[in-house]
């Protein structure tokens, strides 16, 4: 008996070796031969070994964290640039070189448009602050009404608060916060009791509570959160940052305090951009992988090619199994590595 070793479809094992797909298997067919003599055994060859597989392997998550982060740096850009306007027209008509009140106005309404359309264009790391929340969907920033430091820490003896979150009322998380506390250890606590229902508790600049929810999440969070013994609880989302539209030029005094917030929000951004570039460095380097020779780029070219303009059922299925999960902007940011 004599084995013959038959190779598949040279198209389809290209893009299956291209893709990774598994499909590197080789079809064994045997031929039945009357053997020349008696004493003739059968002899099974053993199957060639499965070709080097071919192509370059992308972490989704990393890739996401690329995109999200660029995304975030183009929209900071230009919401830098329209600040720098900003304070060149009211440094000048503080200063008398020039009367650009229209101007002023123009550019105020552009940026507020912008800022509006934060969500859709920032990537979705950036929150209602401008802070870049690396790996992190932005987050919305509140306060429960009544529900303070002050408030917790008025106790002499522990106080034990059960919490619900959602409309059905949602698992039911329990804290107690014991006389002698610290405001970080209180934050701390609440924090570790709401974390599994996606809230999150720390301190502000000015050491009192601030509570955080995904921004995705938040129209379902914000009017279901209930503390035993207070009902269903009033929270207060935090304004954004930067509101153009409150921003004033009637008067010289006016005109000083609009140039102050200009010039902070121009800071903030600063920040948010330096983040951002450093959630960019680290993820490029995590994608960082020894360069692939011209010459096996060509190849794995033309094995798609000659893939792409075949009509064999496989050959086609391993192609559009290779392009699940291949979006818009997974492309630019893999262009974008370059």
């Amino acid at each position: 008996m004599e084995a013959a070793l038959r190779p598949a479809n040279p198209a389809n094992s290209s893009i299956s070796n291209t893709t990774a797909a598994g499909a590197n298997a080789a079809v064994v067919r045997a031929t039945a031969v009357k053997p020349a003599d008696p004493d003739s055994r059968v002899v099974t060859r053993a199957p060639a070994s499965a070709p080097l597989q071919r192509g370059i392997k992308w972490n989704p998550q990393t890739q996401g964290n690329v995109a999200r982060a660029q995304q975030a740096l183009d929209y900071l850009e230009r919401v830098a640039s329209q600040l720098e306007a900003l304070k060149a027209d009211l440094s000048a008509k503080i200063t008398g070189r020039a009367d650009p009140a229209r101007q002023i106005e123009a550019r105020s309404q552009q940026l507020t448009s912008m800022l509006e359309a934060r969500r859709k264009q920032g990537g979705g790391g950036l929150d209602a602050q401008l802070s870049f929340n690396d790996g992190q969907p932005a987050m919305t920033r509140f306060r429960i009404r009544g529900f303070d430091l002050a408030a917790l820490q008025s106790s002499s003896s522990a106080q034990t608060y059960a919490f619900s979150v959602g409309g059905s009322g949602g698992p039911q998380l329990t804290a107690t916060i014991e006389p002698g506390m610290t405001p970080e250890e209180i934050a701390a606590r609440l924090d570790r009791t709401l974390s599994p229902v996606k809230v999150r508790v720390g301190l502000d600049n000015q050491q009192q509570l601030v509570f955080s929810a995904p921004e995705g999440e938040w129209v379902g969070i914000k009017d279901a959160i209930a503390i035993s013994g207070r009902g269903r609880v009033e929270v207060v989302e935090e304004p954004a940052a930067l509101a153009p539209q409150q921003w004033d030029i009637g008067n010289p005094d006016a005109l000083r305090q609009s140039l102050r917030e200009v010039l902070q929000a121009l800071a903030r951004v600063r920040r948010a951009q330096d983040a951002a570039s450093a959630a960019l460095s680290a993820a490029m380097a995590a994608t960082a992988q020894p360069a692939v020779p011209e010459a096996e780029l060509a190849v794995i070219a033309s094995d798609v090619s000659v893939t792409a303009a075949s009509h064999d059922y496989q050959s086609l299925l391993a192609i559009t199994s290779a392009l699940v999960g291949v979006s818009r902007e997974r492309v630019q940011a893999l262009l974008g590595l370059r």
